[in-house]
């Protein structure tokens, strides 16, 4: 019997995702990947899987899943979100599990995902992963070119994803509790590669704003509004290749940061680039949120980039055991008083 997760409810918009097919570019094919490449990493690591396994990529609203396996254990890291399993489709009650910890659900039981609070994604990783042929070297869905995932498309109630194992294996559940899921106060660039298509006020704006992320963004680029972008001498060029975290901006002046799933080329110019270290948190930036850039320099942006390589280097020494139920050391371990009120003191 071939072990799956049975999709029963898809949830906004729910994909498998992995860290993309890099160096294909050249002929077309879209980088893609996870958007919070941070939070996928930490979902893999906790329940075993190399931190490049294919997880679900979950936005905005959480899918309801039945596990079809003798067991399957998850881990779900990324947006602060309800997470329950169920025993059947028509018990009232579940067992919340959280985030940031791996659980292990048995065959029949029912995972709910519920409305992501404060991160536009949260990923949920399975032992061993989905058995998926890669496209490109990836299992990576890429919508647009109706390729990698499941068909190349969303989830949809009915789908059935195969998985690798047909049980969890024995080994008891850790939790990652010190994990910075934060956005950082402003978003860090380095100026460029078409910084002379701007004027100096058109630069100057850049930093000085706040920009809203539009409702219209997706997985491809995240559209802003905010103060227009001057140029200075045109917003067309000759077409170039597309970094990850490119801020491009087309002739209305408004910019585009080109995420995961951007086009290989572009003609519009790019005023300034997201650094590497800070591509995980803008993926968790939600539509309606507000955001703002400082510069800092390349070795700045590259000191950056080591620790945050660092920091995933470490998630798998922080891991500690968990263990359900075992409230009191936690309680005890908590500051949940901040002040003394005597009961016997008249007002």
């Amino acid at each position: 019997m071939t072990a799956t997760l049975a999709i029963l409810e898809p949830g906004l918009q729910t994909t498998i995702q992995d860290l993309g097919r890099p160096g294909f570019q050249h002929l077309g094919v879209a980088v893609g990947g996870a958007l919070d490449p941070l939070s996928f990493r930490a979902a893999n690591i906790l329940v075993g899987n190399a931190p490049d396994v294919g997880a679900l990529e979950v936005a905005y609203i959480g899918p309801k899943i039945r596990v079809e396996a003798d067991s399957a254990r998850f881990a779900c890291v990324g947006a602060h979100v309800s997470v329950e399993v169920f025993p059947d489709e028509t018990a009232r009650t579940g067992t919340a599990v959280g985030t940031l910890r791996s659980f292990t659900a048995r065959r029949g039981d029912i995972l709910r995902i519920g409305v992501l609070q404060d991160s536009a994604v949260v990923y949920v990783a399975v032992e061993g992963g989905f058995a998926l042929q890669p496209v490109f070297g990836s299992v990576s869905t890429y919508i647009r070119g109706g390729m990698g995932g499941w068909h190349g498309r969303a989830l949809v109630a009915g789908d059935q994803l195969p998985l690798h194992r047909q049980a969890a294996s024995e080994r008891g559940e850790y939790e990652l509790s010190d994990l910075d899921l934060s956005l950082p106060p402003r978003f860090r660039v380095i100026v460029g590669p078409q910084s002379d298509y701007f004027s100096e006020a058109g630069l100057r704006q850049l930093f000085s704003a706040q920009y809203t992320v539009r409702p219209d963004s997706n997985r491809m680029g995240m559209r802003l509004s905010g103060p227009k972008l001057e140029h200075a001498q045109g917003f067309n060029i000759i077409s170039d290749a597309i970094a990850p975290g490119s801020i491009q901006v087309p002739g209305d002046g408004q910019p585009i940061i080109l995420m995961a799933d951007r086009q290989t080329t572009g003609g519009y110019p790019k005023i300034a680039t997201v650094i590497s270290a800070d591509i995980p948190a803008l993926g968790r930036v939600r539509l309606g949120s507000s955001i703002a850039f400082e510069e800092v320099t390349l070795e700045e942006a590259s000191r950056l980039r080591r620790l945050f390589l660092e920091e995933i280097d470490s998630i798998p020494r922080r891991l500690t055991p968990y263990t359900p139920g075992d409230m009191t050391s936690r309680l005890f371990g908590a500051n949940l008083i901040s002040g003394v009120v005597d009961a016997s003191l008249s007002a």
